[in-house]
């Protein structure tokens, strides 16, 4: 009885959405974000033989380590808003994330017995050591997407799980779960975000209001170095292991979350939505985030840290620059041609080829046929 209602067109299986064309141009304030988030995290790295010399240091360094991992990590949800269970992006999961997990992990490990010395170090896929900790993190985290996209309020969820993580010290070192489960809310949030929330941070009321912010963040952090234990930035521990009592975990989940949003927000609104010298190095940010690592454990074993006019304001600050330009440098193209094997490995004999994948294939194949024969019609 419906039927002859329903219009003609209306029964036909409705069409996948255009995707945008391969060579499509990417959001130049993202990449700008990225990259500057790195930058950060590398002259954090930097810093640390350095920071216990100086208030100053441990000061700043404090405050960006409130919310450079946090920046990183929001973005990485945003950008996974569209992951769900279909062939090629599981394909890229593995090869973009799982592949370089266990590649680094590896040469990490071997790197800190062959090159350091250190006999400790074993080959162990379930302990991320030092830097691989994010793969694993981003790994969980993208790999449960679908269901935080499915909870009617994703966010309050991940704020219960981070706070029970917080006062649970029996979850142990594997995989670094506690990580995975404390930053958690910060990726939940980046699922949830829209191009007009980081249209709404950029504007200039905000740039402005983001200068106090920062002043007093930098205040707060100078009168709290020695009276605040900073390994709360890490969220590697539960508050037990930290000497504080349980329901510090909680208290200090939302405090941290609440100090990250408000620092975060300010770095956003300072990031150039334009084309920059650095923008084309935001497609390369994780080669520069891996490859650093190596350079600065190698540097405080061969001892660069050590000569005391480094521990200056102007030694601080020329480790800064070195920091920053050798990051700078591993995020350039040229190194991505090097290390692309471990870092975006292609891998196609490891996988089954999709179906809709070679359909798409075969559309784009046609449409190159069908450019010149029309552009041949045209000339006759």
């Amino acid at each position: 009885m419906f039927d002859a209602a329903t219009s003609p067109g209306q029964n036909r299986t409705p069409r996948p959405p255009a995707r945008p064309p391969a060579g499509a141009e990417r959001d130049a304030f993202f990449d700008n974000a990225k990259y500057l988030a790195i930058a950060l995290v590398a002259m954090g790295h930097s810093w640390e033989p350095l920071k216990g010399d100086s208030r100053v240091l441990e000061a700043v360094y404090c405050v960006v380590y409130a919310f450079h991992m946090p920046a990183f990590i929001i973005v990485s949800g945003y950008f996974s808003r569209n992951f769900d269970m279909r062939p090629d992006r599981l394909k890229r999961l593995v090869t973009g994330v799982v592949v370089p997990y266990v590649l680094f992990e590896t040469a990490y490990s071997l790197f800190e017995r062959l090159v350091v010395g250190s006999t400790g170090q074993d080959i162990s896929l379930l302990d991320p050591w030092y830097l691989t900790w994010f793969l694993c993190a981003l790994f969980v985290w993208r790999l449960t997407t679908p269901l935080w996209k499915a909870l009617r309020h994703p966010l309050p969820v991940a704020f219960g799980i981070a706070m029970l993580a917080s006062v649970s010290p029996s979850i142990g070192d594997d995989l670094d779960l506690q990580r995975v489960l404390q930053f958690l809310p910060y990726f939940v949030l980046g699922l949830c975000l829209r191009p007009e929330h980081f249209r709404l941070v950029r504007r200039w009321p905000v740039r402005i209001a983001a200068v106090p912010v920062f002043a007093v963040a930098l205040v707060f952090s100078w009168w709290s170095v020695p009276r605040m234990n900073t390994a709360w930035f890490y969220h590697r521990d539960s508050a037990q292991e930290l000497g504080a009592p349980w329901w510090c975990g909680p208290v200090m989940v939302l405090a941290m979350f609440g100090c990250s949003m408000l620092l975060t927000a300010g770095f956003f609104s300072w990031v150039p939505g334009r084309r920059t010298w650095f923008t084309a190095l935001g497609a390369g940010t994780l080669y520069g985030y891996l490859l650093h690592g190596f350079v600065v454990k190698y540097g405080v074993h061969a001892g660069w840290f050590a000569p005391k006019w480094l521990h200056g304001p102007l030694g601080e600050i020329l480790v800064t620059v070195l920091a920053g330009a050798c990051v700078t440098l591993l995020c350039t193209r040229p190194v991505r041609r090097v290390f692309r094997f471990a870092m975006e490995p292609g891998m196609e004999w490891a996988f089954r080829r999709d179906a809709a994948e070679l359909a798409r294939e075969r559309e784009r194949e046609q449409a190159r046929e069908r450019g010149p024969r029309s552009r041949e019609m045209a000339d006759a």
